[in-house]
């Protein structure tokens, strides 16, 4: 079922339960545009808020996932808003005047934060959100890979920083996710060196979960998604919430809530007919033993 994105930047459908967005510049190697900094978080909201959606996956259209802000169309460097910025915009009210150049600097933080929400709903996303990256995710594109829970890519997909070829320092939560993933060391080594990371590497590092030939992405991604929009929702937004917490919360705190949320799965339908079903096998097992 396709889902209206008011762009055609940006398409979304509904496939087996999964919610997929597609960025869809292909032309540009799917650069981000201003249009798309509305249209994704609307879509995603809407996926959170369809129970008949288990999952919800972001992709690519053509060779590229995202090749992050578009410089060639003056998206960035002129702006000073970032690798995933837009054309600057100025968010102070009318008739205020000139604005010191801190003002200046904290009003295009504050526009570009607002462009990054995409990145936050995917992270903090109750459903399990998966990226599938048919080639390169440069700057926030890999910021937007990053922000999911899963990442599966095609053999010859790269992750690239790219910040620093343009003098910026990183946006769209990337230095964020990179320290998360691989910790402060080898994450600003990965942002200073700005080298192009093949999947081999990302593999080791955890920054890729499964690596496919790049026939096999599209209907491997969709795969795995359907999976887990068949499996139970409800424990997996609990198992989340205990991953998620365990980073940086001693276990003296996180043990209790833990302990609630196992409680809390205990009562869904999913975990009764999970029990059902395995009370089936054990009894058919035993009936092939006699």
């Amino acid at each position: 079922m396709d889902v209206d994105t008011g762009t055609e930047t940006v398409l979304a459908e509904v496939v087996d339960g999964v919610g997929v967005i597609t960025f869809n510049r292909p032309e540009r190697r799917n650069a981000l545009h201003p249009e798309m900094f509305d249209a994704v978080p609307r879509v995603i909201e809407s996926f959170l808020a369809d129970d008949a959606v288990g999952c919800i996956m972001v992709t690519g259209s053509g060779t590229a996932f995202c090749s992050g802000g578009d410089v060639a169309a003056g998206a960035s460097a002129r702006a000073g808003r970032g690798a995933g910025a837009g054309p600057v915009s100025d968010d102070r009210p009318p008739g205020s005047g000139d604005r010191t150049p801190d003002e200046v600097v904290a009003g295009q933080g504050r526009a570009l934060a607002r462009d990054a929400r995409m990145v936050e709903l995917l992270h903090l996303s109750p459903k399990v959100t998966l990226a599938a990256l048919p080639g390169a995710a440069v700057g926030a594109g890999m910021s937007i890979a990053l922000a999911t829970d899963f990442r599966i890519a095609a053999r010859s997909a790269r992750l690239i920083p790219g910040w620093g070829q343009l003098g910026f320092s990183g946006d769209f939560g990337g230095p964020w996710f990179l320290t998360r993933l691989v910790g402060p060391s080898r994450a600003l080594q990965l942002l200073v060196d700005n080298a192009a990371i093949d999947m081999d590497t990302a593999a080791r590092l955890g920054l890729v979960n499964r690596v496919v030939p790049d026939a096999e992405l599209a209907a491997a991604a969709l795969d795995w998604a359907r999976a887990i929009a068949d499996g139970p929702g409800a424990a997996y937004r609990l198992m989340k919430e205990n991953v998620y917490q365990a980073v940086g919360t001693p276990l003296v705190e996180a043990l209790p809530r833990e302990s609630e949320r196992m409680a809390r799965s205990a009562h869904t339908e999913d975990h009764r007919r999970a029990v059902e079903r395995w009370l089936a096998d054990a009894e058919a097992r035993r009936n092939r033993r006699s």
